[in-house]
């Protein structure tokens, strides 16, 4: 890559961060700034220039073609509309910019919403106005609140946002007949308000790879608490945590690729930078609000300090003669960053100029950005409404809040206003009505329940000796010595399915996790009974018999028997067109363990106050909770083979249908010798119902379980998963991170946890078991304020 020698257009504070990021790359050898501002004229390898003008379009050509200029960065929207870039192409030279013809997605926004319509971007409802007196009738027939923008460009400031139907017709008067916005009111979109979140991503494109800076979100009012008239931008703070990996992706796929494809499609490719205008529904779905076809401001002043790559290699890469973005890294800090923009007395009114003005000079990760400044013989004065801006880094959002507005100190002069609130909305109290429950994902734990209790009765008249014929624990019993068999032992039987985590399977293409998982759902019920699983028998069900898929499954099925020491003894297979459709297919299973009477757990009976529980790791979610994580990964708009969030290193689906850990070996070997033989008291298995509702399945009516689940980190996926299910939910439907409790009696318990250790589990102290006061229930979670 030769040496770079940069044309750039303009004279805001955009342009001024692109200068400083520009000059910090090594391939760039000087920049010309026409005209530049008082920030510019203070960079090394800068230098300001108003020997043209930055409209005479033919005259930066000769320009440049003097000064030997490789590279033109145009800053603002208007010379990209006008079409500078094509100048530039007939005389050979490179813009890292759209052509005319794509610059219409900003220039005009009649074109680009239906531009969105056509390549089924989703956007607000609209409607394009050319006759005032057509639009006012709209106006007043239409039912939804409305946004009414001038389709020409207007410095960002052509929006109007009326809170009543009067409101709505003297902004269309406004607009269309007063001219407040010049011609670009000629015409009008009447949108639809969209009610949400903003959120703002610049994207580096090459006609076809597209790129992402970190999603940013502006405070386009002037005052505080988002009120008053627009503005350019009063300041960003980035990354935002409502821009969460999902989300992006979903926006990548639904919208930015798309756009970047149907743009090529239609014969306009775009190069340089697209800005991309969201806005975010409380249900997480995204729609387009605008585009614009370069960087934006102040956003660009917010992103770029975070950007650790080469600038001027990422835009030649996207300008240059041949495509090549592909292989560029396009690398950020996850740091964060803030601005704060000062503004003129009067903004975004009239205001004054001319007015003087000091900066001192600003210390680490504190940077000035130049906007509407102008440097004459030396003193620095206004020359603008949005005159300055301090951005700032930090490690959190809060560090780089405080700095930048230590950064505002730096700066003076008559009448400066800024707002005090950016980054307000990253620190609201978050609302927590959009959180899922599993009853949403159309289970109810609370059914489950009350349908144990109605069947107690019905299944208790089929006692028989040797049976009691009790539901309600992990497992079946039957003690074979009682039944007519002398010196038998008893029999324990468990039965299970995967759950609708097959229904993953069934996407991944991936059966034989699940295989395991039916072994593991069943086992690890025997073993909390103290019994040791002998053998297992499987039912799968299915619309039609796919060989390779139910081989592959069974042959899961086998592996999990392994792991637990059981034999697969048989199994049954139906073909039921009529009751599975397409690839649709369901398994269940059985195991059979055997114990002796002196193994028989729980040992309700021993149990007391201050016995001490202990969990072993999980290694996911396991096979329940399954329907309300696939409701968390739609709301989230994902696909199970995008990347997975919490390990880039597999996709969603791969990671979620990690099997269930088999914990057979590791707690038989325990059971079998000194102390966990005597100081083991009871084991509960954690499966749908979370610890809630499995931990009191193991003890008596008079005693229940503290947690205090500060004991042990959330594991990536439960993070992932709080960020849209309630912590008390959390807790009552999935495992999160425990797999298996045990109750030890405090004095043996660091043996029992070095047992296990030894064989190789994970174990965490999770509480004790206290006295269950009058009418409450089995388990009690503290610190659940940890998951939030």
């Amino acid at each position: 890559m030769a040496s770079l020698r940069i044309l750039l257009v303009g004279n805001g504070g955009r342009e001024h961060a692109l200068a400083w990021k520009l000059v910090q790359s090594p391939h760039v050898e000087s920049i010309i700034a026409v005209p530049g501002n008082g920030g510019t004229a203070g960079l090394p390898k800068v230098t300001n220039s108003t020997a043209v003008k930055p409209n005479d379009y033919p005259g930066l050509v000769e320009f440049a073609k003097k000064n030997n200029i490789n590279l033109v960065v145009p800053g603002p929207e208007a010379p990209l509309v006008d079409g500078i870039e094509g100048y530039f192409r007939e005389a050979g030279i490179p813009v890292f910019g759209p052509s005319k013809e794509a610059a219409r997605m900003e220039g005009s926004k009649t074109f680009s919403k239906d531009f969105m319509k056509k390549h089924n971007i989703p956007t607000a409802a609209y409607e394009n106005f050319s006759d005032y007196e057509k639009a006012s009738e709209y106006l007043k027939n239409v039912k939804h609140n409305v946004v009414l923008k001038a389709t020409g460009l207007a410095a960002g400031k052509g929006v109007i946002i009326p809170q009543t139907q009067e409101e709505a017709q003297q902004g269309l008067k406004d607009i269309m007949l007063d001219k407040a916005f010049g011609d670009a009111g000629n015409e009008v979109v009447i949108e639809e308000f969209l009610v949400g979140d903003e959120l703002s991503i610049l994207s580096f494109c090459d006609g076809t790879t597209i790129k992402s800076l970190p999603a940013a979100q502006d405070h386009k009012r002037i005052g505080e608490g988002d009120t008053g008239l627009n503005t350019g931008g009063m300041g960003c703070y980035a990354p935002t945590k409502l821009a969460t990996p999902e989300l992006l992706a979903r926006v990548e796929r639904e919208i930015l690729q798309p756009t970047i494809d149907g743009m090529r499609k239609d014969g306009f490719p775009f190069k340089g930078c697209l800005f991309t205008g969201l806005m975010i529904a409380p249900d997480g779905t995204p729609k387009v609000l605008e585009y614009n076809v370069r960087f934006g401001d102040p956003e660009t002043q917010t992103v770029l300090p975070l950007l650790e790559s080469d600038l001027a290699k990422i835009m030649y890469a996207c300008a240059g003669p041949i495509p090549y973005l592909e292989d560029v890294p396009v690398k950020c800090s996850n740091k964060f960053s803030t601005t704060v923009v000062v503004a003129a007395p009067g903004y975004p009114e009239s205001y004054p100029k001319n007015i003087p003005m000091q900066v001192s000079d600003a210390p680490q990760d504190i940077t000035i950005f130049h906007a509407g400044t102008k440097l004459t013989g030396g003193a620095l004065a206004t020359d603008g409404g949005r005159v300055i801006a301090s951005n700032a880094i930090g490690d959190s959002l809060r560090a780089a809040v405080d700095k930048a507005y230590e950064g505002v100190k730096l700066i003076n002069f008559d009448g400066m206003y800024y707002r005090k609130d950016i980054a307000h909305r990253a620190f609201r109290k978050s609302d927590t009505s959009d959180k899922l429950t599993y009853a949403q994902a159309g289970v109810s734990i609370d059914a489950g329940n009350e349908l144990v209790d109605r069947i107690k009765a019905a299944v208790a008249t089929t006692r028989r000796p040797g049976a009691d014929a009790v539901i309600g624990g992990f497992g079946g019993e039957v003690d074979l010595s009682n039944a007519g068999f002398p010196g038998a032992p008893i029999v324990v039987g468990a039965i299970d399915g995967v759950g609708t985590k097959l229904i993953i399977a069934q996407k991944m293409n991936k059966h034989d996790t699940v295989g395991i998982d039916l072994v593991a759902m069943n086992v690890n019920d025997l073993v909390v009974q103290g019994a040791e699983p002998f053998m297992f028998l499987d039912y799968y069900g299915c619309s039609r018999l796919d060989v390779s898929v139910a081989a592959s499954f069974v042959e899961g099925v086998a592996k999990g028997c392994l792991e637990s020491g059981c034999a697969l003894v048989g199994g049954e297979t139906a073909e039921m067109p009529d009751l599975y459709t397409g690839d649709d297919y369901d398994a269940a299973g059985a195991a059979i363990g055997v114990m002796k009477s002196e193994q028989r757990l729980p040992r309700k009976d021993a149990m007391t106050e201050g016995d001490v529980l202990i969990g072993l790791a999980s290694s996911g979610v396991h096979s329940n909770g399954f329907s309300l994580v696939r409701k968390v990964v739609q709301k989230r708009g994902l696909d199970y083979t995008d990347a997975c969030p919490w390990d880039s290193s597999k996709s969603l689906g791969d990671a979620l249908l990690t099997p269930t850990k088999i914990y057979v070996k590791p707690l038989l070997k325990v059971l079998a010798s000194e102390p966990g033989a005597t100081a083991v008291k009871g084991m509960a298995h954690i499966t749908g119902g979370g610890l809630t509702e499995n931990v009191p399945r193991m003890l008596p009516k008079h005693l229940s379980a503290e947690i205090d689940v500060a004991a042990w980190e959330l594991p990536p996926v439960f993070k992932w998963l709080a960020e849209s299910v309630e912590p008390a939910e959390m807790g009552r439907t999935f495992n999160t991170g425990i797999g298996m409790v045990v109750a030890v009696a405090a004095e043996s318990v660091e043996g029992v946890i070095k047992g296990l250790e030894e064989a190789g589990e994970k174990v965490y102290t999770l509480g004790k078991l206290t006295k269950r006061p009058e009418g409450g229930n089995g388990c009690e979670l503290r610190n659940l304020e940890s998951w939030a």
